[in-house]
């Protein structure tokens, strides 16, 4: 009996969970299906995802609507191969092993969705660029 490899998992973190974590968490999961595992948390998470990035996906087909913002764990990160903050500073906890990138991208919060357009835009080029590097088809 053959035993497929493990997919490999992706947790985006920001500091509310309501905005760029949760635009790249989406991107994440209609791009790539499910070859890659992923999650996506922060350190302080709002109450809801921010109206405007709600918004801002719905333009590019991707409902996010339903999705709430959940707490960083330590067992988020310890199960995840690649962790991705995003303006969170030192609010992640690091593990051995695990492969660390820091996207800087700007706040969408208390932003329109005009604001949150090239912010959307940004993150779907580094999801694409990610997933050929971490789940080659």
């Amino acid at each position: 009996m053959s035993t497929s490899p493990a997919r490999p998992s992706v947790l985006f973190v920001c500091v509310h969970n309501a905005g760029r974590s949760q635009m790249a968490a989406a991107f994440l999961t209609h791009l790539a299906g499910d070859r890659i595992e992923v999650r996506s948390a922060g350190s302080a998470p709002a109450d809801t995802v921010n109206p405007a990035v709600v918004e801002a996906m719905t333009e590019v087909g991707i409902d996010i609507s339903a999705e709430t913002p959940k707490i960083l764990t330590v067992e988020a990160v310890q199960a995840s191969d690649v962790v991705i903050t995003m303006g969170c500073g030192d609010t992640c906890p690091v593990f051995p092993g695990k492969r660390y990138l820091d996207w800087q991208l700007e706040d969408p919060a208390g932003q329109g969705v005009e604001a949150v357009r090239p912010i959307r835009d940004a993150i779907e080029e580094r999801i694409r660029a990610l997933i050929s590097e971490v789940a080659p088809s």
